[in-house]
């Protein structure tokens, strides 16, 4: 499920006097951990290596593990050594607001507590002290700049983790992979006042094969979730409804489900049902026969004749006009249909995979979609997050989308500043995907060096190209001033002429008098204009 970590940033004394070191048992603690961490391993041999190697630790009677599941918006706790109340056994969901694993994974730094006298979290401490445990330590796991989730430690010893703080579990930057005098992997001690909050994110790391599904990027439990149904899903010939917000990469979902079927060497047609006009999109996806209407002058073969043997991408399938809705749910079931102007039924063999951004079962309840065709659709629906349902899929995109603008512009960048990254992680995102690439290629444009330059400015709240083109767009002004510029307009249009057949009232469609009434009201004479 998850990547090795290569390395350790190691435990260091906080609040402690200038030139104090580390106390024996915290340093044993931090070398145990690194040769665990230090390790090519996936999640549970990690777990099972700290697991084997903490019992040494007298400081150390548990340790546990929670993972972020953005799609029940949860904190669920994966793993779990030694004994701890029952209210914290693995495998159970704790909501994400105010919990300790919430506090830690959104502020992505350690905190230890006194589960005699912890005031922030009193339940969670409660459930501890019932069993013994006194203190306890929470640390932000990371692999590649990407989060994973929260350590937990647990000791029946008050203040047992007071004397140290376990930093990021992450992978290094390329130059910093060692440091003399420590084990490989072992970065430490390190002062937190003297480390630099600038530490940038470096893009050289090639992303892994397990971030990488065709040509989707993310590592996340939401998104792997996704990418689990359509490994499910793709070897049958069952229709496949795709839902998300746009920009969240339906289509590359849809070649993908393709792309891993038996029709993989059979046509891919695509269709945008928004982008075609309601009265061409019949004939665009079933074809006409020439005369059929006035224009067609020759016949037409359609999508679904074009997609013959392969697979047909219905893209933004809530906007079909619902006159064309029966026709379409006939060929799902039936697998035939006939062209535009013609008694001949054609039989097909196409493969339907469907992609929407709306909400299908509002529109049935507003009668605006077919409740049967929904249904024949989402014979097998797959979701797709949301960004911001997967943040900690950005470092993996911004290294991507970097990556490929730089090579097409010829330009060579290596890191991100760290508070470019921390920006990218907290902005909502709400076009997504797309709108990442585009500001990441906005970006490289802007950046002259090897260092990326986002114009962060535009991240903030009331800037951006949205706020751009509200500003830009005309104001909504009043039915009189709407009024008066129209009868401006036609005066000057008529060289404030108002009688005749020719004047400003009879292009308005007034009477002459009521115009001339109309002027007096708002004011209009031509000396003031």
């Amino acid at each position: 499920m998850m990547s090795s970590v290569d390395k350790l940033v190691a435990p260091s004394a906080t609040e402690v006097e200038e030139g104090s070191t580390m106390d024996a048992d915290s340093a044993t603690f931090g070398e145990q951990a690194a040769r665990a961490l230090a390790l090519d391993q996936g999640l549970p041999q990690l777990l099972y290596e700290l697991a084997v190697r903490l019992p040494a630790q007298s400081e150390v009677q548990a340790l546990c593990v929670w993972l972020y599941e953005p799609v029940h918006q949860t904190i669920r706790l994966h793993a779990l050594t030694a004994e701890l109340p029952a209210k914290l056994k693995g495998g159970i969901d704790f909501p994400v607001a105010n919990s300790i694993a919430d506090w830690v994974w959104k502020r992505q730094q350690p905190v230890t507590i006194d589960t005699e006298a912890e005031t922030r979290f009193p339940e969670f401490a409660r459930a501890l002290l019932e069993t013994g445990i006194r203190s306890f330590c929470g640390v932000p796991l990371m692999i590649a700049n990407r989060q994973i989730g929260v350590l937990g430690l647990a000791s029946a010893k008050p203040g047992a983790f007071r004397r140290f703080k376990l930093q990021f579990m992450q992978r290094s930057p390329p130059e910093s992979a060692s440091v003399r005098g420590h084990p490989p992997g072992l970065h430490g001690p390190i002062n937190r006042d003297c480390e630099s909050a600038q530490e940038p994110f470096y893009l050289g790391e090639q992303i892994r094969p397990e971030d990488k599904f065709e040509k989707i990027i993310g590592g996340s439990a939401s998104l792997q979730a996704a990418i689990g149904d359509v490994k499910i899903v793709a070897p049958t010939d069952s229709t496949v409804l795709i839902l998300g917000e746009t920009g969240t990469g339906k289509e590359l979902i849809a070649h993908a489900i393709h792309n891993r079927s038996s029709r993989r060497d059979r046509p891919f047609v695509r269709v945008n049902c928004a982008a075609i006009p309601s009265g061409l999109l019949e004939s665009e996806l079933f074809g006409h026969e020439r005369g059929a209407f006035t224009g067609a002058i020759a016949r037409k073969t359609g999508r679904f004749e074009l997609a013959h043997g392969g697979t047909l991408f219905l893209d933004e399938i809530g906007d079909i006009p619902p006159e064309l809705q029966p026709k379409l749910l006939r060929v799902l079931q039936e697998q035939e249909f006939e062209r535009l102007g013609s008694t001949q039924t054609m039989r097909v063999n196409v493969r339907v995979v469907a992609a929407t951004s709306r909400d299908l079962p509002q529109m049935m309840a507003n009668r605006e979609f077919r409740s049967d065709l929904y249904y024949r659709l989402s014979v097998f629906p797959v979701r797709l997050p949301a960004l911001r349902e997967r943040s900690e899929d950005i470092p993996l995109l911004v290294r991507h989308f970097v990556d490929l603008c730089a090579k097409r512009m010829n330009k060579q960048i290596e890191r991100v500043p760290q508070e470019a990254i921390q920006a990218l992680l907290t902005y909502p995102w709400p076009g997504n995907v797309r709108e990442l690439q585009n500001f990441i290629e906005r970006a490289v444009i802007l950046s002259p060096g090897k260092v990326l330059r986002p114009p962060l400015a535009e991240l903030q709240p009331g800037n951006g190209p949205e706020a751009s083109a509200r500003s830009a767009a005309p104001k909504a002004m009043s039915l009189k001033d709407a009024e008066r510029e129209h009868i401006l307009q036609a005066l000057a249009e008529t060289n404030w002429v108002v009688a005749g057949q020719k004047g400003a009232a009879a292009r308005l469609g007034l009477q002459r008098t009521t115009l001339i009434y109309k002027m007096q009201r708002l004011g209009i004479s031509r000396a003031q204009a």
